[in-house]
């Protein structure tokens, strides 16, 4: 434990001090009211509960760091199907708690494992992925890593728990670092524009754009001589895709999610009902201006305009009691954080520790990018809070274990050697 403490990156923990003291500040005047007593420590109100949380992360801190490096490593397969377990044990004995079964409850504290399998699936990643003879851009070894993914994924959205769910596709950028090969984010991406252009243009104007850029694509090829079989092949599962757009639309999405599609389309269609949220979000950041109102001076926030605004709106109060300029400044410090994070992986002497430590870099960005996104209207709106802001005790202590792993194998890498 000395030697961590002369090794620990200091400034990571810094920065991760600074954002969980914001987001306890955000908190506690997001949910403060003139009727109650302003003791920081009344576990009947949101930010006293935060405090309470915060404080015991620190002894989380501690625990982490004291346990051996290596035995995040030699354990990791047997801490996976223990979160398996738990995720799995909630389809019977869980609570549920606005639709959702992802909490266990004991007596007035809840748990919430998908928040704490983020580690877990990390961890199993980065043990599979360092084994010998193991190749990422053998076929066989990405169905195998992919697996380890899609089970925790299966059970989280068996919960269902759309916006936990979609996290796990940060680890593509681990998997990518490691070699996967580029299509599969590429994918992804196309995916996603052939999904919006779609709903935005038609499946038509769609198809012409799309048939277009291949054309040309296809013809630049046959004139440097190159290929076409791989565009082709590309081309025609576009153009199937897109002819199935308005079937997933219509058939498979639920009636709320069809609406998050509908108002980031036309954000200012229902701002009553579906847009409501969108709406009263972007009014309260908006307000803000340059310098914002002033802590705890937030009229959206007094007025509780912007439902669940502790949770995953809590950008808005930083938006709105210190505006444009208090806003760039946590988006900054998120920056630094992920870019000190992305730093200290790619130093890392074993593929363990890297692959460990993009998959943090990867699940905070997620994290952080989708929830301003969503707050902003660059996005639909997913459930997915923002780190150390949001409130809960399982988010906070979840991702506390997650960053002070990495940080314990970053300072013990000389130790493990390579």
């Amino acid at each position: 434990m000395n030697n961590t403490f002369f090794k620990i990156d200091w400034l990571s923990i810094l920065l991760f001090t600074l954002l969980v003291g914001l987001g306890w500040l955000s908190i506690y005047s997001t949910t403060l009211t003139d009727a109650e007593a302003k003791n920081y420590f009344d576990l009947s109100t949101f930010y006293g509960k935060q405090l309470l949380w915060i404080i015991l992360s620190f002894v989380i801190i501690l625990f982490v760091l004291t346990i051996e490096s290596k035995f995040y490593e030699r354990f990791s397969s047997i801490i996976y199907v223990f979160s398996l377990i738990l995720l799995l044990g909630l389809l019977f004995f869980g609570k549920t708690i606005n639709g959702q079964t992802a909490w266990y409850s004991f007596g007035s504290f809840s748990l919430q494992p998908a928040e704490f399998a983020k580690a877990t699936v990390v961890l199993a990643v980065a043990k599979y992925l360092s084994g010998l003879n193991v190749n990422i851009n053998k076929f066989r070894h990405q169905v195998n890593v992919f697996l380890i993914i899609a089970i925790p994924v299966l059970l989280i959205l068996l919960q269902p728990d759309t916006g936990s769910a979609l996290v796990y596709f940060s680890l593509l950028i681990a998997l990518y670092r490691e070699g996967l090969p580029g299509f599969y984010i590429w994918g992804v991406i196309l995916a996603i524009t052939i999904f919006v252009g779609v709903l935005v243009l038609g499946s038509t104007l769609t198809s012409i754009a799309f048939g277009l850029i291949f054309i040309s694509i296809i013809y630049f090829r046959k004139k440097r001589k190159n290929s076409i079989l791989k565009p082709v092949l590309i081309g025609i599962l576009c153009f199937g895709f897109i002819f199935s757009v308005n079937f997933i639309y219509n058939s498979v999405l639920k009636p709320h999610q069809k609406e998050r599609f509908e108002v980031l389309i036309n954000p200012n269609a229902d701002t009553k009902s579906s847009g409501y949220n969108l709406y009263q979000s972007e009014v309260a950041i908006g307000s803000g201006g340059l310098t914002g109102k002033g802590f705890l001076n937030g009229t959206q926030k007094q007025g509780k305009f912007v439902p669940e605004q502790h949770t995953d709106y809590i950008f808005t109060t930083v938006g709105e009691e210190f505006g444009f300029v208090g806003s760039a400044i946590v988006v900054l410090l998120f920056v630094a954080f992920l870019s000190r994070i992305l730093y200290l992986a790619e130093r890392q002497k074993r593929t363990f520790s890297r692959v460990y430590g993009y998959g943090v870099f990867g699940i905070i960005f997620i994290h952080f990018f989708v929830n301003i996104g969503m707050v902003t209207g660059l996005i639909p709106t997913i459930g997915i809070p923002l780190p150390f802001f949001s409130y809960g005790g399982s988010g906070l202590w979840g991702f506390t274990i997650l960053i002070f792993i990495f940080l314990k194998l970053d300072a013990d890498r000389q130790k493990l050697g390579s």
